[in-house]
């Protein structure tokens, strides 16, 4: 099940249910603050798991158990070559984000689950077939890849460079260089087309490879139930309000909190996208997060796979 050690947490490597080979880093719980409750960072598109280390550390040092990972294709889950590797999104949740949640099922067989998704890491999260293991959700950032949510100002270019430059880099290249372009991690073909074609306000089979696959996703969100919170910073140009509330609309039966943060509430200049999980938020907006999360143990108690 593990390899030897990465940093502050234990290097895993496990499978997917169709064979895929994933890697993912358990922060086991200070033993003298233990509770039993545990965690699944699902990662932003293009972001490695690496990226949220720090915040899971600290998740650790309070008690609670934290498992992260990348999706195929993305950071050490990533294979020799990109070029003709195959990867969509419904692989990500249907089969990555499901190994995921059952790794850490079996490695804390009784304690209360905890998804958090960070960016469209949060619908991912939902959509996967095991989410009802999951007593509550947590989506930082939360949005759809939808560009008409954004910040007024970012639409017209983030239009161009999702919609016009990346699938015709993509063609050329085989992948997305998004290390390159200075735009996060490399991302698999099938990923990048499929978030280039991402151009209406709400998700449609047409738009992707595999529709009877993105039709089961779209399915099980809407008929997610569980207890959440979604937490929106307000100077995020790509996660929005707006962006929020169409994740709400996406899945309706979501019971979710809704934390609008500012910067100065959160005692930094700025926050963003990126934000939550950078130290001049640490003080403020992580206890915040670590009390909510220990409520779900005390009020919630475990789920059945």
């Amino acid at each position: 099940m593990t390899d030897g050690g990465d940093g502050d947490g234990q290097a895993v490597q496990f499978a997917a249910g169709d064979g895929c080979a994933l890697a993912g880093t358990w922060f086991a719980p200070d033993p003298q603050r233990r509770r039993p409750v545990a965690v699944v960072i699902n990662c932003g598109a293009g972001i490695p798991a690496v990226h949220y280390r720090r915040f899971a550390a600290y998740l650790a040092a309070a008690g609670i158990g934290t498992f992260t990972y990348d999706y195929r294709g993305v950071g050490r889950s990533r294979p020799a070559s990109l070029r003709r590797f195959a990867a969509t999104v419904e692989d990500w949740s249907d089969a990555d984000c499901a190994a995921a949640i059952a790794w850490l099922r079996h490695a804390c067989p009784g304690d209360t689950l905890v998804g958090i998704g960070h960016s469209v890491g949060g619908v991912l999260l939902a959509g996967a077939p095991n989410v009802g293991s999951l007593s509550r959700i947590v989506m930082l950032g939360a949005h759809t890849g939808y560009y008409g949510d954004y910040r007024r100002a970012l639409r017209l270019p983030m239009a161009v460079l999702w919609h016009g430059v990346m699938p015709a880099v993509t063609a050329i290249v085989g992948y997305f260089p998004g290390r390159a372009l200075r735009l996060g991690d490399d991302l698999p073909r099938g990923v990048a087309m499929q978030w280039a074609r991402r151009r209406a306000p709400f998700v449609r089979r047409a738009t992707h490879l595999a529709p009877d696959r993105m039709a089961r996703l779209v399915e099980r969100c809407a008929r997610l139930t569980a207890r959440g919170l979604i937490v929106t910073a307000s100077d995020d140009g790509f996660a929005t309000e707006a962006g929020a509330a169409r994740v709400r609309a996406f899945l309706p039966g979501f019971a979710a909190e809704h934390w609008v943060i500012t910067p100065h509430a959160a005692g930094a200049r700025k926050l963003g996208h990126f934000g939550f999980f950078r130290r001049a938020a640490a003080a403020t907006l992580w206890p915040r997060l670590v009390a909510w999360i220990a409520d779900a143990a005390d009020a919630d108690g475990p789920r059945a796979a």
